[in-house]
């Protein structure tokens, strides 16, 4: 397989829209196995945290109406892109993190498409819980979304990792700003590409940057629900 074509900048995704940082500060992505350059990405701030927050709980006030079966069709629907375009995903994920392609075409990519199909799946199963106390009570058990969810993914799994924990904050409901490790962002970039307009606006949004600043701003943010 021969190296990909890469975007030559990726900003950051907020609101269902690509932005530079809000004060422009940006780093490079190489390739662990040459050192090579790959891209140049942008570096949040604290105020592109705050913006991407904002953004996801806008969307959270209709994404969290959403039936099960709506979400689990979208759920799908990320999955088939995801397989679609598993050639190129495995090799971006190669060329950052430094796998060999083996791995990342027979396991990180066909396994995050099944993690999708899983989630959808278990959403169209799931049933809620009634229980009889006596003959004055009745319990019942529903589960409802909590909000917006911080995500911060290790550099080891960067596209696997990111699915397990995209995928069930989706089929629940719930929003997301998702931060990929400096080291190894650019396949969750190029996913992001790939699935535009898919999500409503605001639903899904990447913050990439260190985790000494960008990391540790989501870390101190108080608006997350998880």
């Amino acid at each position: 397989m021969e190296k990909v074509k890469l975007q030559a900048q990726y900003g950051l995704y907020i609101n269902g829209q690509w932005r530079n940082a809000s004060d422009g500060a940006t780093y490079n992505a190489e390739s662990p196995a040459d050192g090579s350059h790959l891209a140049v990405c942008a570096q949040g701030s604290r105020e592109d945290v705050e913006a991407a927050s904002a953004a996801a709980w806008k969307a959270f006030k209709t994404w969290k109406k959403t039936t099960p079966a709506q979400r689990a069709a979208l759920l799908n629907k990320i999955a088939d892109i995801i397989d679609a375009n598993k050639e190129h995903l495995a090799m971006v994920e190669s060329m950052d993190n430094g796998k060999p392609i083996r791995e990342t075409m027979n396991v990180d990519i066909p396994m995050a498409a099944e993690h999708f199909r899983y989630f959808a799946g278990c959403i169209l199963a799931e049933e809620g819980q009634a229980s009889v106390l006596n003959e004055q009570f009745l319990s019942i058990i529903l589960r409802e979304p909590i909000g917006v969810v911080g995500q911060i993914i290790p550099w080891n799994f960067p596209f696997l990792m990111a699915a397990w924990k995209l995928a069930p904050v989706l089929a629940a409901g719930d929003c997301t700003v998702l931060k990929p490790s400096k080291e190894a962002s650019l396949s969750i970039l190029e996913f992001a590409r790939l699935i535009d307009g898919v999500l409503p606006a605001g639903v899904f949004n990447v913050i990439t940057g260190a985790g000494s600043k960008t990391g540790q701003y989501m870390l101190e943010h108080k608006s997350f629900a998880m």
